[in-house]
């Protein structure tokens, strides 16, 4: 019955509902008071779907947290990037470390402040990684600045990049009256995951200038051949169709904000974090919510699920599982070989970088009792190391993706030394980062 941490109270509550918001925000003894009075219920968090929460041992994210922090494994060994402004890669066995932190070499860094956002692992080990980029001093004695997104490529194993360029920039002019307190414009903390069916990445990101209809959380896919060179290469969704450059294009936004960021009382949604969950055989989204002043207040984290990536209008209406909270909502898979990107039933829950929950997935008819899956380690600071995952064997092409096998059908799990992770040869860079873990409400780039 504790497999993976003790039972927060009760299963479900409806999400976003008065109830699971006050839930939510009580201690511990508070939350069982309130099970004696309420009891024990589910109810389904969308079309079939439920999830509950579990406590979990706490645990924090190497290095400083100021983005989505996507994971890869390789040789065995779980592969995190953290960024601050300037990345850095962390080594464990497991999600609950130890960690071995260094900084990440670039070649060239002129794309500094960077934050790694996603990344990506060939059959063959070159890593690819997408980077959140802020221009700055675009306003004078302000701190706004502008967002873009970019592409590195490693090929020693993640450790040092390659600057491929910029691949998806906003063609609004600067705004320097802009109000929500921190861009004049621009596209950034985003998400990209590959969708092994259609041979496409998926990038979900904020966009944070143009007409109204036009900000909030959007999306754009490039094509994986063009892995190698992706300037240019990727495509934004607008009007219905894939076929807006990425480069200053326009865009459709999945969830439109409902306020825009130019005004100081914006309403909408960003940082989308994206994982295929292996166990609903579904895309599952976090993500925060700003509301309704300046400088991003959040409002809430949200969850919203997806079967087809080339139809953003499937997406269904996020539903708040989190009031308030901190920022950067993401998950990790609990079981060795899952990352921020690919997990099934149970997996830890972050904010900022910093967990004490599991989220657990549920569908309907399902037996709720706790899923098949290995305890937490007796020892959170030293958890052994897993097993080695069966290597799958490689495509016949390595350079093309592999066929899909159902157009129709979301792709299968990926295989554990390639799990689509989110992710550059330059000699590794002299000497070590051990920063110290992001804590709750540490405030770092522009939001600080």
């Amino acid at each position: 019955m504790e497999k993976h941490g003790r039972k927060i109270a009760f299963l479900m509550f409806p999400f976003g509902t008065p109830a699971a918001s006050a839930y939510l925000t009580m201690n511990h003894t508070s939350r069982f008071a309130i099970f004696a009075i309420i009891g024990l219920f589910a109810l389904p968090l969308v079309s079939g779907q439920s999830l509950e929460f579990r406590e979990a041992p706490e645990a924090f994210l190497p290095g400083i947290v100021d983005s989505n922090s996507p994971a890869l494994w390789r040789n065995g060994r779980l592969q995190i990037y953290t960024s601050g402004g300037t990345p850095a890669v962390s080594f464990a066995d497991g999600p609950e470390g130890p960690f071995e932190t260094r900084s990440v070499g670039l070649d060239p860094d002129a794309h500094l402040p960077m934050w790694i956002e996603s990344v990506w692992q060939d059959e063959d080990g070159t890593v690819f990684a997408w980077y959140h980029h802020e221009r700055v001093g675009v306003c004078p004695g302000t701190r706004l600045t502008t967002p873009m997104i970019g592409a590195l490529i490693s090929t020693d194993g993640g450790l040092s990049f390659r600057d491929l360029g910029i691949v998806i920039s906003s063609g609004e002019p600067v705004n320097c009256f802009a109000e929500n307190g921190y861009f004049a414009n621009g596209h950034g903390d985003f998400t990209v995951v590959f969708d092994r069916a259609a041979g496409y990445f998926y990038f979900f990101f904020g966009a944070y200038a143009g007409q109204d209809g036009e900000q909030g959380v959007a999306t754009a896919r490039m094509a994986y051949a063009d892995r190698f060179y992706p300037v240019g290469a990727v495509r934004k969704y607008y009007a219905g169709e894939w076929n807006e450059p990425a480069l200053g294009g326009r865009v459709s936004p999945i969830f439109p904000a409902v306020v825009g960021w130019d005004q100081a009382a914006t309403d909408s949604f960003w940082g989308p974090s994206v994982h295929w969950n292996t166990y609903l055989n579904k895309w599952v989204m976090l993500l925060n919510h700003a509301c309704c002043q300046p400088d991003w207040p959040q409002d809430g984290i949200y969850i919203s699920f997806g079967d087809d990536l080339s139809s953003p209008d499937t997406w269904s209406a996020p539903v708040q599982i989190i009031p308030s909270g901190d920022w950067y909502p993401q998950i990790l898979g609990a079981e060795p070989g899952e990352t921020d990107s690919v997990a099934g039933q149970t997996v830890r829950f972050y904010t900022h970088g910093r967990s004490n929950l599991y989220i657990v997935f549920h569908l309907e008819g399902e037996d709720t009792q706790d899923p098949e899956a290995p305890p937490p380690p007796e020892d959170p600071e030293q958890p052994p190391p897993p097993e080695d995952p069966e290597q799958p064997p490689p495509p016949e092409d390595p350079g093309q993706p592999p066929p899909p096998q159902n157009p129709n059908q979301p792709p299968p799990p990926h295989p554990p030394d390639d799990p689509g992770g989110s992710a550059h040869s330059i000699p590794p860079p002299a000497g070590e980062a051990n920063a110290a873990p992001a804590r709750p409400g540490q405030r770092l780039r522009r939001r600080s």
